[in-house]
């Protein structure tokens, strides 16, 4: 039966809103590119969006717990205001984990491509999220990213044996030779192995170390 029937009533995984021609086998939604991104004043977890005063020069993030922006997928249109009023949005990162089953990464990477490319029809600067698993996921998980463009990417959890790191390499090598990225958004620790155009971002618990330890120095400084 022709899913048109359903599309104008029912919610069904946002068909009813969108379906994008999509790109080879999986028909995953095809982002635009970002050539540079520019000065940003900060990047911002997605759980502090709502409260981020001055959005305009600062670019939101997904690197958080998936549960906290699956309300994304389930109501995108309610969040087109807000995320429009930052400079710049990194696509929603749904996990891929390599314990996951293909067909649960592949769907989670549909739903990444899908949001991103829906939000750049509604006039918002995403920014392309690039993730993999193994080396089986290079099949389908730069399906939809555009070439010679800024990217984004996490190294959190990706660091703490050697599998992970070797799985993580790899799959970065693989983004580097085929979508030759100009600016490579860097969300965590950056190896040494790595090589590109790299700007990093610090994570929440290392800004909030940095900012505590700059509150105990402040606090050390007015008692002396």
């Amino acid at each position: 039966m022709d899913g048109a029937l359903y599309k104008q009533t029912r919610f069904w995984e946002n068909c009813e809103k969108r379906i994008f021609d999509g790109v080879r086998g999986y028909g995953i939604p095809q982002i635009k590119g970002v050539r540079a991104v520019g000065e940003i004043d900060d990047f911002i977890g997605w759980n502090y969006a709502r409260s981020c005063k001055e959005p305009e020069n600062k670019a939101v993030h997904f690197f958080v717990d998936d549960y906290q922006f699956v309300r994304l997928w389930t109501q995108p249109d309610t969040y087109l205001s807000m995320l429009s009023k930052f400079k710049y949005v990194l696509a929603p990162d749904f996990s891929t984990y390599t314990d996951f089953p293909k067909a649960l990464q592949i769907y989670n990477h549909y739903r990444k491509h899908w949001l991103g490319a829906y939000f750049q029809e509604n006039g918002i600067n995403i920014v392309p999220t690039v993730s993999w698993a193994d080396e089986d996921s290079f099949e389908w998980c730069f399906d939809g990213e555009p070439c010679n463009s800024v990217v984004a990417i996490s190294s959190v959890g990706c660091m703490k044996d050697a599998r992970s790191k070797r799985l993580f390499l790899n799959g970065y090598n693989e983004m580097i030779e085929r979508l030759q990225p100009s600016e490579i958004i860097f969300y965590g620790a950056v190896p040494n192995e790595c090589t590109g155009n790299i700007i990093r971002i610090k994570p929440f618990q290392e800004k909030w170390r940095k900012a505590v330890c700059d509150g105990r120095k402040r606090s050390v400084e007015r008692v002396f």
